[in-house]
């Protein structure tokens, strides 16, 4: 492993810490009792990888497997920029590091950063109905693990944003009885988004599967409705 860009990126993220930014994060993030925090903005984090996106895999996985959530937030978003340039066969294996690693993406902000941004252009470079890519979401939504069944609905937000909606709208029905209210905002959330793009289509879909969605799925996807149309789902719930 080349130490040198780690050791330099991890330092660069201590120089970066404030103690207020930590407090808000401690209130928002509920970390695990293991877990450190830096309290180093987000904004922060990107522009550092951008800077460091030539780190090696093998320190992206230091990074990864760090107890030091900024440090974990910090390797999402090196992989991330270097998914932005891969094709091909480099996509594909960028991919898999990820999948293979998803234990360490264990909170809603390293989700919501990386999902849709490391699996999305996969996802994209396919055919629609590519089976590898549906199988890969079909397996994460179907774990025990809290954070994979997210992953698998953010990853879908690369789809909506190509105008591609079946993936989320398979997904929403497939973990409406999901025990997580994480994973019930995480589909409303992205109900809300096809919504963005086409209403006709998020509205068809609620009309079709009212009864079976989670309440908070609802109100989270009908939140840019106009008043009256919105009222029409959520006060049926």
């Amino acid at each position: 492993m080349t130490t040198g860009p780690l050791k330099e990126l991890r330092s660069e993220l201590r120089d970066h810490a404030a103690p207020h930014v930590r407090a808000q994060l401690e209130r928002v993030l509920s970390p695990a009792a293991d877990d450190e925090l830096l309290g180093v903005r987000v904004p922060v984090m990107r522009e550092l990888a951008r800077r460091y996106r030539e780190l090696s895999l093998e320190g992206v996985d230091v990074l990864l497997h760090s107890r030091v959530h900024e440090e974990r937030f910090a390797g999402l978003l090196v992989l991330a920029e270097q998914v932005r340039s891969a094709q091909g066969a480099d996509l594909e294996a960028l991919v898999d590091f990820y999948v293979a690693r998803t234990e360490c993406v264990d909170n809603w902000d390293l989700v919501d950063a990386s999902a849709h941004v490391v699996l999305g252009p996969w996802l994209l470079d396919g055919p629609p109905d590519a089976l590898d890519a549906l199988d890969v979401l079909d397996e994460l939504a179907g774990s025990d693990w809290l954070w994979d069944r997210r992953i698998a609905m953010l990853a879908t937000l690369a789809l909506i944003r190509a105008g591609r909606f079946e993936s989320t709208f398979r997904l929403v029905l497939r973990l409406r009885r999901d025990p997580e209210p994480l994973i019930h905002k995480a589909s409303g959330w992205m109900l809300r988004e096809i919504g963005r793009r086409d209403e006709q289509a998020m509205v068809d879909f609620l009309d079709r599967n009212l009864a079976g969605l989670p309440r908070i799925t609802v109100r989270y996807a009908t939140e840019r409705l106009a008043p009256d149309e919105r009222a029409r789902f959520v006060k049926t719930r």
